[in-house]
């Protein structure tokens, strides 16, 4: 059997695999990551790596995605390289990202659903984030990647690979990395796992679905019926966690699109304490927005794809150490900043978007979206014309969105007094470059505000206090989901939309 020799700063380690074997599955199989945002069919090409010893085995698709320079040095696609011989790879060590576990609680009484220590829990399809409270206070927090991005980096993906027999793996990876945050705020805080009684965990629908390893088959085909829409009560066995005592509640879902991330948010956003028309939107790989009008609850979900997370862009990254999170136009040249005050690296969400609106600006992309050439944003970092494709379509979809819920609702965004931008991406959104691409409406950008995870801080809401369970299952059985997918006002909302304009 080869013996593959992985390398990950001044640490290696010596693995037996069989002959034949991925590289990528044998670097997985060891609790390491590596970047596959397209699940490991050599499309992304994310899954660089060093390696030695394979010279002989590169694949064709490889050969098409990597620079001869690269081969020479020994780069190779961790999904597509095969272990024939022993080998020698080279995981370069992954710093932290910077995700948004943002969001102030309201003022509001305390009849929380634990009785020693509870712990609210939001699974992102890009990130995951996780509070500690007592009865008085917040004691710890704690966010990371969703390690389930090794099988696709959207909800797509991951149903596709459930559906492929993977739903064990899927289940497994998700518990361990929810166990991995609760030791880490319960580390916070000096107290032991095993005194959490109490925890809320939500997500949307496909999330929870895999975290309770459900059979995804109603929600990945037509007419995607959401077999369960969850408000349940678990115990912590019940998910392999390490509070097996603790009682753990799933928030409601409204559908197979529209989770318990999107009514946790309505919560935590107060979206619907004013008698004003308001429009929520959490901008991310799956774009959920709710909008709140005399009374009446609408939402929404469209898929805008993982662009806005950075995932999928030529140079795109995490939100992290290297990562051009802004761009701005002075004095006519083009300025851009990268996090840790390094030199870039990559591009995230936030900083594609201004990219963009720089583009515009100084007349490199048109409002069709055409570039000739690479829009250089440092030395060594740029968007190219596929990158803008991307965020013109998923720029597209939240607008058109946006626009089907007020038309159901007979209104248009005049109506509308106060947008609310939510997420992680929309914590560090630039709103007035939103604006200037098309992703929010421009008029509305006087009444638009950022206000951080509300997923989040609504699910610590319902951990501090068990009434607000039943207000959020009153608003969930009250609200109407506004299909998009056979919608057409949304088919005709989206191809206008498109324009960067």
């Amino acid at each position: 059997m080869p013996v593959v020799t992985i390398v990950c700063g001044s640490t290696s380690e010596k693995i037996h695999c069989s002959q034949g074997s991925l590289l990528s599955d044998v670097v997985l199989e060891q609790g390491h990551t590596i970047k596959m945002p397209c699940a490991g069919k050599g499309i992304c090409k994310k899954c660089r790596v060093k390696v030695q010893g394979l010279e002989q085995s590169i694949t064709a698709t490889e050969q098409g995605a990597l620079l001869p320079q690269e081969i020479q040095e020994g780069i190779r696609l961790a999904c597509c390289a095969t272990v024939t011989e022993d080998c020698t790879v080279w995981l370069a060590q992954e710093k932290a990202a910077q995700i948004c576990g943002e969001g102030e609680l309201p003022d509001f009484e305390k009849s929380p659903i634990f009785q020693n220590y509870g712990i609210a829990i939001d699974i992102g399809t890009t990130t995951l984030a996780a509070r500690l409270y007592n009865k008085d206070m917040l004691l710890g927090q704690s966010t990371q990647v969703n390690p389930q991005r090794v099988f696709g980096a959207d909800v797509i993906s991951r149903i596709e690979a459930s559906l492929n027999g993977k739903a064990p793996q899927l289940a497994s990876t998700i518990r361990t990395a929810i166990n991995q945050l609760i030791e880490d705020v319960c580390g916070q805080a000096n107290i032991s796992p095993q005194q959490v009684d109490g925890m809320v965990i939500m997500g949307n629908t496909a999330m929870l679905y895999l975290l309770c390893q459900y059979p995804v088959d109603s929600i990945a085909k037509a007419p995607f019926r959401s077999e369960h829409l969850f408000d349940c009560w678990l115990q912590g066995k019940d998910l392999d966690l390490i509070c097996p005592h603790c009682r753990v509640y799933l928030p409601p879902c409204m559908g197979a699109f529209v989770g318990a991330d999107t009514t946790a948010a309505i919560l935590g956003s107060s979206l619907c304490e004013s008698q004003d028309t308001q429009l929520l939107v959490d901008i991310g790989t799956n774009g959920e927005m709710a909008l709140w009008q005399q009374d009446k609850l609408l939402c929404c979900s469209t898929a805008a794809g993982p662009a806005f997370e950075g995932v999928g862009l030529w140079m795109g990254m995490e939100a992290k150490e290297g990562a051009i999170d802004h761009v701005e136009v002075k004095q006519g040249a083009v300025v851009s900043h990268a996090l840790g005050g390094i030199e870039a690296v990559g591009l995230c969400g936030s900083g594609a978007v201004d990219a963009v609106a720089c583009g515009l600006q100084v007349g490199i992309i048109e409002e069709s979206s055409y570039m000739e050439d690479v829009f250089w944003l440092s030395e060594k970092v740029g968007i190219n014309q596929k990158d803008v494709r991307m965020i013109q379509l998923a720029k597209g979809a939240i607008f058109a969105g946006m626009e089907s819920l007020l038309e159901d609702a007979k209104v248009d965004f005049s109506a509308v007094k106060a947008v609310k931008a939510a997420g992680g991406f929309g914590n560090y959104l630039n709103l007035q470059n939103a604006a200037a691409i098309g992703l929010l409406p421009k008029e509305l950008l006087p009444v638009s505000v950022c206000v951080g995870n509300a997923a989040l801080t609504g699910a610590s809401m319902l951990l501090l206090n068990e009434h607000f369970i039943k207000k959020m299952q009153a608003l969930t059985s009250s609200a109407k989901c506004v299909d998009l997918a056979a919608n057409p006002f949304f088919q005709d909302a989206f191809v206008e939309a498109m324009l960067f304009e």
